[in-house]
């Protein structure tokens, strides 16, 4: 099995983006932006070829998305023009038209409208002359080749190997591609006969009941990541369909609070329920303790405890009393882990242990046995294989595309210009789908964890703040909580994310006439979809972010003097707008697959390495010797030592409550 070290080292880049005349020129840009008031979004917004330049769209034909949800080797994908592209067009900046085939039909479309952004042509030129300038195209193209640029731990970063179709040409970019790859594959093969086996019933627990319930421990990326993807996928009607048939629940479990442990499980039972523990290591502690309590609840509920089974379906009972935990862990655990033989230590057999390799980070292992099992289980293989498909899409589209039209490295650079140039370190992710609103604390973990750092690859300190503060909130919700200060307060960044369609078809069950219309508190318009009314405000909120609203405004609608100022909003708030077609399995993997990329640029061209999170480690060391002070008050009394004068004042508080 490879592992990411093959002799794939190389040197980390030494040059820093402080250190490029660009980054001087860029600072100069901004600081034009800030202080010219000629460069207010409502007069940007104001011209139309400007506008017309800061929009582009990815394409993807049918044919692919034939051919890699089917298992064909060969793909096609297409992307529209982009008037800023380097690579390929010679009249780079020229303005002009987005064409994004409007008689298309049933194509899927990923567009993304940046011209809500502090930027102009020439703005956007400079960012891609920094790229050039910090290599970006060629860290992109060591990342798609498996070399090691994970530079700290020595290993290669190919997340994006897991979502090549079978049959997919890897050995041409990396001298062990067909067995990296194949390996891939036979692990998919592996979940898919696993998976498929307990969905029909073949394969059954302990006591002969019909595996309905899984409960994934793991935590962060193993948590997060399958979290976010079985919440988008809960509306899909094909998704939906796949985990009614057999009555199906999943749980996640991540936080060393016992009461996470309970509250996901005292609804299940036991008997119908497999355990799936999820570490890289097989040594994380929370994830540990709560595979321990996971066995205590089946070992209490399943053994010693006589009953019959009257489900089974050949109509036999099956009696508790001589059930082993040996019995328990075969048929009601499974693991996914770097470590097989820490897993077989559990006592869970070598058959129900999926691996996972050196060169997936846990934040990016939704793709791997971590998310596709659980994933899997529940919605079936067919189902996460478009899940799969979708992110290989936008792979192919991230590689290969010129930057002028790369939609992550344009959402990488606005990053970039936006933390490190314009000073605004925070930025919101806004989408307007229920079924999404645990992406934003996804693209949190795998963004904050990869580039929260204050070195370069190389180790050299940065002069700069790296990393932004990510968060968000589904765009409705959000509307009620935080936009005040997205309007009236911080300058923060924002990326709404809206679709075509809608997950529901309530709006075509609930079609109310006008002769039949109550108010609904929308101005009585009714006569328009739920969804509609939704994306409006996926519509109206990016302009009045931009635009804002002036004390003259105010003044023309009367409103009265000594209200003016509280309503003023001074607009000029940046924000980016992605409209997708729909929200599926596909959709879900194009759009986790835009977010990492995203990130990655960032990291690449702020010459940093997005891949080690040794900030994750700092306080969990410190919290094992407070375990340790603990463990010695409890059972023999010992007065708390070696804490500076609050953490002991703390520690003695929480000491002496008694219950």
């Amino acid at each position: 099995m490879f592992d990411g070290n093959d002799s794939r080292n190389i040197t980390p880049p030494l040059l820093k983006c402080t250190d490029v005349p660009q980054f001087t020129a860029l600072q100069f840009a901004a600081s034009t932006f800030r202080n010219d008031p000629k460069l207010h979004l409502r007069h940007l917004l104001s011209d139309s070829n400007r506008c017309n330049s800061l929009i582009t769209a990815h394409i993807t034909t049918q044919e692919f998305e034939r051919q890699t949800t089917s298992g064909d080797d060969t793909t096609d994908t297409e992307s529209s023009p982009f008037l800023l592209r380097r690579a390929s067009n010679p009249e780079v900046g020229t303005p002009g038209p987005l064409r994004t085939n409007k008689s298309s039909g049933n194509l899927r479309r990923i567009i993304l409208d940046f011209s809500r952004q502090h930027v102009t042509g020439e703005t956007m030129e400079l960012l891609f002359d920094l790229a050039d300038r910090m290599g970006l195209t060629e860290r992109m193209n060591e990342m798609r080749s498996g070399y090691n640029i994970n530079f700290t731990e020595r290993t290669a970063v190919m997340h994006h190997v897991l979502r090549m179709p079978r049959g997919y040409d890897f050995q041409s970019r990396h001298p062990r591609g067909n067995i990296i790859l194949g390996g891939v594959h036979s692990t998919l093969d592996r979940i898919r006969k696993f998976a498929e086996d307990r969905r029909r019933g073949e394969i059954r627990g302990c006591t002969g009941k019909e595996i309905k319930n899984i409960v994934c421990i793991g935590i962060g990326g193993s948590f997060a990541g399958p979290q976010a993807v079985y919440e988008a996928l809960r509306g899909d009607a094909f998704a939906a369909e796949a985990a009614a048939q057999g009555d199906r629940t999943i749980r996640f479990v991540a936080n060393v609070d016992p009461v996470d442990f309970d509250l996901n499980s005292k609804d299940l039972n036991p008997e119908e329920t497999l355990v799936i523990i999820t570490s890289k290591s097989f040594n994380t502690p929370e994830t540990l303790q709560n595979a321990s309590i996971a066995r205590r609840w089946l070992m209490k509920h399943l053994c010693n405890n006589k009953s019959e089974d009257k489900d089974n379906s050949n109509g036999d009972t099956t009696s508790k009393e001589d059930i082993t935990e040996a019995q328990i862990i075969n048929k009601h655990f499974c693991a996914v882990t770097l470590e097989i033989e820490e897993a077989e230590k559990f006592g869970i057999s070598k058959e129900n242990i999926f691996p996972m390799w050196d060169w997936v980070a846990g934040r990016f292992s939704v793709w791997s046995a971590a998310g596709m099992l659980p994933l899997s289980l529940h919605y079936s293989f067919d189902v996460m294989k478009n899940f799969l498909a979708g992110g290989h899409d936008i792979d192919e589209h991230f590689f290969d595309a010129p930057l002028g039209g790369n939609i992550p490295v344009l959402l990488g650079l606005l990053g970039v210009w936006n933390s490190t140039f314009m000073g605004y370190h925070t930025r919101a992710l806004l989408p307007y789908s229920h079924a999404l609103r645990r992406f934003p604390s996804l693209v949190q973990k795998f963004d904050m964890e990869s580039n929260g750092k204050r070195v370069t690859a190389a180790g050299i300190p940065i002069s700069f703040q790296a990393g932004e503060i990510d968060f968000g909130e589904a765009g409705s919700n959000g509307q009620h909580s935080f936009y005040q200060l997205l309007h009236q307060g911080r300058t923060v960044p924002a990326d709404f994310i809206g679709f075509m369609e809608s997950q529901s078809s309530i709006d075509e069950e609930y079609s109310l006439s006008k002769d039949s219309a109550t108010s609904d508190g929308w101005d009585g318009e009714v006569e328009i979809s739920g969804h509609d009314k939704l994306m409006s405000n996926f519509f109206a909120q990016p302009d009045a972010l931009a635009y804002g609203k002036s004390l003259n405004d105010l003044v023309q609608e009367d409103v009265p003097e000594y209200l003016r100022q509280h309503k003023v909003f001074p607009g000029n708030r940046p924000s980016s707008s992605i409209l997708m077609t729909k929200l599926d399995a596909f959709a879900v993997g194009q759009l986790l697959a835009i977010y990492e990329h995203r990130t990655a640029v960032q990291g690449f061209i702020w010459g940093i390495n997005s891949f080690d999170q040794f900030g994750t480690e700092i306080g969990k060391v410190l919290a094992k010797g407070v375990r340790a002070q603990l463990s010695a008050s409890r059972r023999r009394g010992a007065s708390v030592q070696g804490f500076n004068e609050s953490s002991r004042f703390l520690l003695e508080a929480y000491l002496s409550h008694r219950r």
